[in-house]
């Protein structure tokens, strides 16, 4: 390869350039080693002053002399030292080191730009750290490019690094650090490139600004100090516990590879009796399974305790740089089905420390194969035993643990009957006659088309509210949905207003009771107080908005349990459309209140943007499905089992007609009659005064209460089903009420 030479591609030279144009303003000059890379020297691009320097223990002084003059493109050879058997451990392995350390610069303006191999500013080795920490002494670090593929004549494999360097001031710069992706689409990269350029903050599509520029120790590999990564980092804790993968599970290696398995004799047949399968990096699939054995498969005599065990999980060893492999670790589960077996070299075995749990094994599993766990491992290209050992991983909390059970058993049920069909198809020409095929695959497969028809039917968002919203809201949606079917445009319109006002009601009548028994006051309450005393109107439509809005930005509200209503409750009007919704809603309910009514010509159009205004606001309000409403109809406590025997019924659908059902708490201070809020814990909330569940005297039918007004002597509630009122005249209620803020 003797007179040929290595430059950059094209878009690196062109990164490169806006880097001196805007930093430095000035086209540098080159200075290169005699041979950059074996027997190549280095091209510079064209119409830049070239020099090419055949000393490398002269670079840096000549880098000295050229940065005199001007700004400069240092491209020291990355050549590494002979004999590294008689280096210390602790001494540099590459000439460009050196080079490094010794640049100085000869004015306070001076700048200059190092392309190097990546690990230079991303490798932790105490060498480098320690050429790191000599270069900040007398140079600020002001921007890092990192690209895959920036030189010709050197495989797409190979990661470099431009750093540029300004000589060191009193008020040190930000740092901006820049990624070129895999194939790029240049025009957008480089546009990219110079809207960081003049960012003093904040990140981009490729690139981020450090205000706070990390120690030169740590190596400043791109993911590490990613903004956007350490979010994804610190909102691991949202699934539990977050722990190092190290504290979790031990490492082993083996040293089977094919090579020495051939060495040591101990290559077999499948079929001698011991073989053990080899379990080779090929095997490990993306989608975290391991292929079954085939005619390439190794097969050996392993000693017992070299082999795997169920519950370990196999790793391939990284090699490619992310950008070949961005989908995270190929990680597997080895179970039974797969012993006997053991692992190649070029594979890591993790075995627990402590047995997992199913949902544990499977959450650790399903996060080493994203890409999120490939960012927090270090830099590529090759991932250590250490940097995984570090890894943090989520530990899923009760709730999770149990959702995750659940779509376990749905996946299994899904296959059982995937299997049902499989079979029943099968079938077809297996009878006598014709006749009898036919009439199994209409028989049997009768329940599976119920099935999926059944299943279909929860995509659809009337079908979930009619059967798994509470009760008050699953009511007015069945009549609104009724009501626009009739073709009564008034009637439809004035439902779909009423729908709206009742589910914010209901659910500013939860966060009410919940903040409640938390002892927090939203300011929201001492509008709806005076309302309430008014003893004219009730709370309405913006009241409701204001409790949820409250809710939704109190700091009294950030620390709550996982588990608990709030934090599902406080995502409503947080979201923009759902807010723009209400708020279309609520000036549509304001304009019918005050006789400004919609035209009957403009009624069929308005009606169907309120109700795709309601149908967002229900959508966003799906969690209700998760809080069912429970009415608690008995109770009876065992004092030596310290249990309760409690039967309720839970208020989900749009008919308050429901079985009863029990369930054995551990609390004995359940009331009988009272509404409770199930969280998915499990955990009951009492809701009374805030909701109370009765028969309305007006119409006879079981309906949820809220508190609309208090004139003097007496409180009156209204129905969030139908509107119908009761007046209540008992001190306590009025004492009650007193009690909760509300009088």
């Amino acid at each position: 390869m003797g007179g040929e030479t290595v430059r950059l591609s094209s878009l690196s030279e062109r990164l490169v350039a806006i880097g001196f144009e805007r930093l430095a303003q000035g086209v540098p000059a080159v200075l290169s080693s005699s041979a950059f890379a074996g027997e190549l020297a280095f091209g510079a691009p064209e119409g830049w002053q070239s020099v090419c320097e055949p000393s490398w223990e002269q670079l840096a002084a000549r880098a000295g002399e050229l940065l005199a003059d001007g700004p400069l493109f240092l491209v020291p050879t990355w050549e590494r030292r002979a004999n590294p058997a008689r280096r210390r451990a602790t001494d540099p392995d590459s000439y460009y080191v050196e080079a490094m350390t010794s640049c100085r610069p000869p004015s306070p303006d001076a700048v200059m730009a190092v392309l190097l191999p990546a690990q230079a500013w991303t490798s932790d080795r105490p060498g480098l750290a320690e050429m790191r920490m000599k270069v900040a002494e007398h140079w600020d670090t002001l921007l890092v490019v990192y690209g895959f593929g920036t030189l010709t004549h050197l495989h797409a494999s190979v990661e470099s690094v431009v750093v540029f360097l300004r000589a060191r001031a009193q008020t040190r710069p930000v740092l901006k650090v820049f990624r070129v992706p895999y194939r790029p689409d240049e025009a957008a990269v480089v546009k990219d490139f110079e809207r960081l350029l003049a960012r003093e903050g904040g990140r981009g599509e490729h690139g981020y600004v450090l205000r706070e520029v990390p120690s030169p120790e740590q190596g400043l590999y791109f993911d590490r100090f990613d903004p956007h990564i350490l979010r994804r980092r610190e909102d691991l804790t949202g699934f539990g516990a977050v722990n190092a993968l190290g504290d979790l599970f031990t490492f082993h290696r083996t040293a089977f590879s094919e090579a020495a398995l051939r060495k040591g004799k101990q290559l077999t047949s499948p079929k001698d009796p011991g073989a053990v399968r080899i379990v080779r990096p090929r095997d490990i699939g993306r989608d975290g399974t391991i292929a079954p054995p085939s005619e390439e498969t190794l097969w050996a005599t392993i000693p017992a305790d070299l082999q795997l065990a169920p519950g370990d999980l196999v790793i391939r060893r990284l090699h490619d740089p992310v950008t070949v492999s961005p989908h995270g670790f190929f990680t597997a589960e080895v179970t039974d089905e797969h012993l006997p077996a053991a692992a190649s070299d070029n594979v890591v075995v993790l075995r627990p420390i402590k047995p997992l749990s199913r949902p544990q094994a499977r959450l650790i599993t399903m996060f080493l194969r994203t890409p999120l766990a490939l960012s927090l491992a270090g830099p590529r290209p090759v991932t250590t035993v250490e940097a995984l050992s570090a890894l943090p991983v989520p530990q899923p909390d009760e709730a999770l643990t149990k959702a995750l059970d659940e779509l376990t058993a749905a996946k299994q049920q899904f296959k059982r009957w995937e299997q049902e069909a499989d079979s029943v198809i099968e079938s077809v020409f297996l009878e006598k006659t014709a006749a009898r095929a036919r009439a199994r695959v209409i028989d049997s497969g009768r329940a599976l088309r119920l099935r999926v028809e059944a299943a279909s039917l929860l995509d659809d968002l009337g079908h979930s509210v009619r059967t798994r919203f509470p009760y008050p809201i699953a009511y007015r949606w069945r009549e609104t949905e009724a009501r626009i079917s009739s073709g009564d445009a008034q009637a439809a319109y004035a439902a779909i207003l009423d729908t709206a006002e009742e589910l914010l009601c209901y659910i500013a009548q939860l966060v009410l009771a919940l903040t409640h028994a938390r002892q927090i006051t939203l300011g929201a309450v001492t509008a709806i107080r005076d309302k309430l005393a008014g003893g004219r109107s009730g709370p309405g439509f913006g009241d409701w908005a204001n409790v949820l809005n409250e809710a939704a930005t109190s700091r009294q509200l950030n620390n709550l349990p996982e588990a608990h209503p709030l934090n599902d409750i406080r995502t409503l009007l947080a979201h923009s459309d759902a807010e723009k919704a209400r708020q279309a809603l609520s000036e549509r309910r304001n304009d019918q209140a005050h006789l400004r009514r919609v035209d009957p010509i403009d009624l069929p159009h308005a009606i169907d943007v309120a109700f795709a205004d309601l149908t967002r606001l229900v959508e966003r309000a799906r969690f209700l499905a998760d809080l069912p409403l429970l009415e608690v109809t008995d109770v009876r406590w065992d004092t030596f089992a310290r249990s309760a025997r409690v039967e309720y019924r839970e208020l989900a659908g749009d008919h308050p007609v429901v079985p009863t059902r029990t369930m054995t708490p551990s609390n004995n201070d359940l009331e009988t009659g009272s509404l409770y809020l199930r969280d998915t814990d499990g955990a009951l909330h009492l809701l009374r005064p805030f909701l109370i569940g009765r028969d309305c005297p007006t119409c006879r039918t079981w309906s949820t209460f809220h508190a609309d007004r208090v004139p003097q002597g007496a409180v009156v509630f209204k129905s969030l089903e139908h509107g119908h009122t009761w007046e209540d005249k008992s001190p306590g209620t009025r004492r009650l009420l007193s009690h909760v803020g509300l009088v």
